[in-house]
């Protein structure tokens, strides 16, 4: 790719390092100029903030105050919005990095002699959910610009999952490390593993049932998957209940908040555990006193049939009839053996 400057020829050394120190406003002015997609202009934006935010901080300055210095040059430009152009185009549906590595030491830069990672670098990693570590390299290997891509584009750090991988990408940098310095991207396919959920518990001894019974109506309505109670006997002998709460991964820290704040647990332990979810869809089975939800489960080419409680719960109370003579009815019972009518 050919990166052209208009008029290039035409800048004295003066005008050239005014360019190297544009604020975002200029920097923003030129992506909005620009004949760029609109959802392209928004990504380099956003990742131009990041920078701008991290700069910000660290030099104790409102945000239009901010001058960029390597961050502010054609190469660090073109870096942000040639990857926002080719995210764009690529439009892949969640990206995953290793965690980041970067070095230690020391570099010169425009502010003087600055320690690995550099502070924009520090602050961009602190203000996000990246996962970064040092190695054992005297160099910096993350920039303030690469930083605030991985930040903004990244929704997990962790090892390559298992995937079917149809394009890899190489990228070389320019320094000679005692490591490969290379990037390394995969493009594929992720079989989505549904069944990869999380398990949280707590042991409590001096919360009462009803502020329990409570806490699992929230937790249901939030998105927990599974809440139930176990008695256990804690320290000192004392009866106490263990609550165990399955949900997914992203509801994990909502479901915790629910916990810490209507329960006495100042603890909850988590792990990720894996399930076997048998395919399964919603029914109706049309019965003498009226229709019952049910659940239509099918494993190895058989079908099973189990009828909703709230369902039945609903038609007993609608018709007087007894919980449990509904759950003996002749039709619910074919229903079972696979012989059903659908409505």
């Amino acid at each position: 790719m050919d990166v052209i400057l208009e008029h290039e020829n035409h800048h004295s050394h003066h005008e050239e390092h005014q360019h190297k120190h544009r604020n975002l406003k200029d920097v923003n002015t030129i992506i909005d100029n620009s004949q760029l997609e609109d959802n392209v202009k928004q990504l380099a934006k956003r990742i131009f903030m990041r920078v701008a935010k991290a700069e910000s901080k660290v030099h104790n300055r409102p945000l239009d105050e901010v001058h960029f210095h390597e961050v502010g040059a054609i190469d660090s430009i073109i870096d942000i919005v040639g990857t926002a152009i080719l995210i764009n185009k690529i439009h892949p549906e969640k990206i995953i990095s290793s965690i980041v590595n970067d070095g230690y030491g020391f570099i010169e830069c425009a502010h003087g002699t600055m320690s690995v990672p550099v502070p924009a670098t520090s602050e961009i990693f602190a203000s996000s959910h990246v996962k970064f570590r040092q190695m054992d390299i005297d160099t910096e290997l993350v920039t303030p610009t690469g930083a605030a891509i991985i930040a903004e584009l990244a929704t997990e750090f962790t090892t390559l999952p298992t995937m079917v991988s149809e394009k890899i990408g190489w990228g070389a940098g320019s320094k000679d490390l005692k490591i490969p310095n290379v990037l390394k991207v995969y493009y594929g396919e992720i079989e989505e593993q549904e069944e990869d959920f999380i398990v949280m518990e707590t042991n409590i001894d001096d919360c009462g049932g009803e502020i329990l019974g409570y806490t699992e109506e929230l937790l249901f309505k939030n998105g927990a998957l599974d809440v139930f109670f176990t008695p256990i006997y804690m320290k000192k002998n004392r009866p106490g209940y263990r609550m165990s709460v399955a949900c997914k991964k992203q509801d994990m820290l909502k479901l915790q908040d629910i916990i810490f704040k209507e329960t006495t647990t100042i603890g909850i332990r988590y792990r990720h555990e894996y399930r076997t979810k048998l395919a399964r869809e919603m029914t109706e089975i049309n019965t003498k006193y009226g229709k019952i939800k049910a659940k239509k489960v099918n494993h190895n080419g058989k079908e099973y049939i189990y009828p909703e409680y709230e369902s039945i719960k609903e038609l007993a109370l609608k018709t007087n009839v007894p919980i449990k003579e509904l759950y003996k009815l002749e039709d619910l019972d074919k229903a079972k053996k696979g012989d059903f009518n659908e409505y």
